[in-house]
């Protein structure tokens, strides 16, 4: 993708790295791709199971919702800063993958990889999340890990 890659969730951290990333790219002229990476769900047996197995999911109708969830998700989280794009290109994206790989794939080819701080999962205590350590680490191009002051 080309122009800056942000990875985004419902948090209020990737919110704020997005806000912070769209006044970049205004600065510079580029586009903004706001990516939410989504994993199909993993079925797993849940309770007693008895001699006869309960009724068979439909795994391709179960996938399908889960990528119509993601889209939905990144479409939200960038209506909700659309007011603030002004002037820029921003552009939802689900990429099926974790979000390391799918950040990764995505920032091939990018000006900058931004991410905040930390995410939905992780632990509070900790000053990095999995995901931007991960960026730090192996991204293909410059990373941005946007803090807020409350993070």
């Amino acid at each position: 993708m080309d122009g800056i890659v942000v990875g985004v969730d419902d948090s209020d951290n990737s919110k704020a790295a997005l806000r912070w990333a769209l006044e970049e790219a205004r600065l510079r002229g580029i586009p903004v791709n706001a990516v939410h990476a989504w994993q199909p769900p993993v079925a797993s047996p849940l309770g007693d199971v008895g001699p006869v197995p309960g009724p068979m999911l439909d795994v391709p109708v179960v996938i399908e919702k889960a990528k119509q969830a993601a889209k939905e998700l990144v479409e939200r989280v960038v209506h909700e800063v659309a007011d603030e794009a002004s002037g820029v290109d921003l552009r939802p994206a689900a990429i099926e993958g974790s979000p390391a790989s799918a950040l990764v794939e995505a920032a091939e080819g990018a000006d900058l990889l931004v991410v905040g701080s930390r995410g939905l999962g992780g632990f509070k205590g900790l000053v990095l999340g999995s995901v931007s350590h991960q960026m730090a680490s192996h991204a293909p191009c410059p990373v941005v890990i946007y803090r807020t002051a409350s993070s």
